[in-house]
């Protein structure tokens, strides 16, 4: 029986980073829902589905099948049997994305293509709404939370390593206002599920997040 782990919780939590390394240490599939509706940009450029179009869009979403695979420890993501990985991060791919995100047959069938995977393997997945909406029924749900005091300086820390610069206030101000934004959506808002475990990082470190991760799971 395969067994699914759902991590939710805000932006700058470290959710994507926490549940690659489980994965990883794990061998289980670490559902990137990123790139999958990206593969399904792909799908729409490749078949000219004009994406102001939701005609278009609603007729063409039931022609996709996306599976993510492994390949030497490498993620990598099959679109109706064509590895497309090489080209998820193209401009025009993420512009496609961004404009079809948001339909919501796009979002159902990419929905029902996560859960097909969760019931084939083991997999983690991790969002806003993966233990309340996309994976009910998983067996760990981890609400994975930290001050916006400690999410900020995250950021800021990395956004100076790499630029050498950043303003703190300014990152505190837009990691409050996604909070906002997305605990008041009206689709699939941000909250803890109900038989989730909250999981506080504030004071710690990615090893500490990891092994704290891995002791629940088991």
């Amino acid at each position: 029986m395969a067994y699914a782990i759902a991590i939710d919780g805000p932006a700058g939590a470290g959710k994507s980073t926490i549940a690659k390394r489980v994965a990883k240490e794990l061998n289980y599939i670490y559902v990137d829902t990123g790139a999958m509706y990206r593969a399904m940009a792909i799908y729409f450029m490749d078949n000219g589905i004009d994406c102001n179009s939701e005609e278009q869009i609603q007729s063409a979403v039931d022609g996709v099948d996306i599976r993510i695979e492994y390949a030497d420890g490498v993620q990598q993501v099959i679109l109706n049997g064509s590895n497309v990985t090489a080209r998820l991060r193209e401009e025009a791919v993420g512009r496609m994305a961004s404009a079809t995100s948001g339909y919501g047959c796009v979002r159902a069938k990419l929905l029902e293509l996560q859960r097909n995977l969760a019931e084939t393997s083991n997999v983690i997945m991790d969002g806003r709404d993966i233990g309340t909406t996309v994976l009910p029924d998983a067996q760990t749900k981890i609400y994975l939370t930290a001050s916006s005091d400690a999410r900020a300086k995250r950021r800021y820390d990395e956004l100076v390593e790499k630029n050498g610069n950043a303003d703190y206030e300014e990152i505190k101000a837009d990691i409050e206002k996604r909070d906002y934004q997305d605990m008041h959506r009206t689709i699939s808002p941000l909250k803890q599920a109900d038989d989730a475990v909250l999981l506080d990082t504030s004071d710690m470190n990615i090893d500490e997040v990891v092994a704290a991760v891995k002791k629940l799971i088991r």
